[in-house]
């Protein structure tokens, strides 16, 4: 960790600061690649799945479209371009809003989507018609984890060296949600207040307001237990109590809980389903192989082998899921449709 003065902290908060850190002095993209900057072909066909929705909404105008967490800005750019060439109506409701809170990344965001309007959080986006693309947004959030010792909770905090379990006392020593089974001595119990909180504010504005969100992320279908935290740094695992700031902090997504929340606040929930899929249900292949045509064999190949890494199930096809929202009582959204 970094020396003894180190205050002990909670889990959650400790991963809070240090995600800010670490997205204030890095360029994640280079210890790390997203799905957007794996093709140009994800962003564009999330770009028209917007559009098909916003038809289905009755195309209201004006329109917000929404990215949580949008990187270096490569997915909406490829969004746009796609929703240009074969949606300009929708390119004409649009409002373009950006949710990110670190400054260097907007900076980033800018240079390629100079007509955004940022936010720090979905509270102070315009009231209206929303629809919201979050892709790997959900498992950079600040988790807290338990362990079970000798027939009670522990709850982590870090130390000057590293984890320290100290009794669980909020809420009477009650966990904040239900238990996936039956824990054994060392168990470790995963929860993401944010991620909740975060489904729960556009389930109430989506009982209201017409609109959906898409999230693409990582993690199980269904709740379990585990201890999923981890750190890349240098493009490789890192410590994920290493100094605060040295790495990128990620934990699998909770899906069946961020489901739960969002409707039990009023939305229609869709999902999840693995994005392997769901990519190729919304045409991921027949794009990749239509630009592919036009290049040579070597981009062509590469091209075709980037579509593969997003859709095959042993890469990154089944550990990764989507998630949709929508307002109550409206149709199944695409890519969720029974098979």
């Amino acid at each position: 960790m970094t020396g003894g003065s180190q205050p002990i902290e909670r889990l959650d908060r400790f991963m809070a600061r240090a995600n800010s850190v670490y997205y204030a002095t890095h360029d994640p993209f280079a210890d790390f690649a997203t799905a957007p900057e794996i093709s140009q072909v994800f962003g564009e066909i999330l770009g028209l799945w917007a559009a098909v929705v916003w038809r289905a909404l009755g195309s209201p105008s004006p329109v917000l479209l929404v990215e949580a967490g949008p990187g270096r800005g490569t997915l909406m750019a490829d969004a746009l371009r796609a929703i240009g060439r074969a949606a300009p109506d929708f390119g004409g409701a649009l409002r373009l809003h950006l949710i990110e809170a670190s400054p260097r990344l907007r900076a980033l965001q800018a240079a390629r989507l100079p007509v955004a309007t940022w936010h720090e959080g979905l509270d102070t986006l315009p009231d209206g018609p929303l629809l919201l693309l979050a892709n790997e947004f959900l498992d950079a959030l600040p988790i807290r984890q338990f362990v079970w010792r000798a027939g009670r909770w522990m709850e982590r905090h870090v130390g000057p060296d590293g984890f320290v379990e100290m009794p669980l006392a909020e809420a009477g020593g009650r966990l904040p949600g239900l238990l996936p089974g039956v824990p054994s001595d060392g168990t470790v119990l995963e929860h993401n207040a944010a991620a909740l909180a975060f489904a729960t504010a556009l389930a109430r504005r989506f009982a209201h307001v017409a609109g959906a969100a898409l999230f693409l992320d990582y993690g199980p279908a269904r709740r379990g237990f585990g201890d999923s935290l981890q750190a890349i740094a240098g493009g490789r695992p890192a410590n994920p109590l290493a100094p605060a700031g040295s790495g990128d902090l990620t934990a699998h997504v909770d899906f069946q809980a961020v489901a739960e929340a969002a409707q039990a606040a009023g939305a229609r929930v869709h999902g999840p389903v693995p994005q392997g899929p769901f990519l190729a249900a919304l045409g991921l292949f027949q794009r990749t192989n239509r630009l592919a045509r036009h290049l040579e064999p070597a981009r062509a190949s590469a091209l075709m082998q980037a579509a593969q890494r997003l859709a095959e199930p042993d890469r990154m096809g089944r550990l990764f899921k989507a998630l949709a929202l929508s307002s109550p009582g409206g149709a199944l959204l695409p890519g969720f449709e029974p098979g």
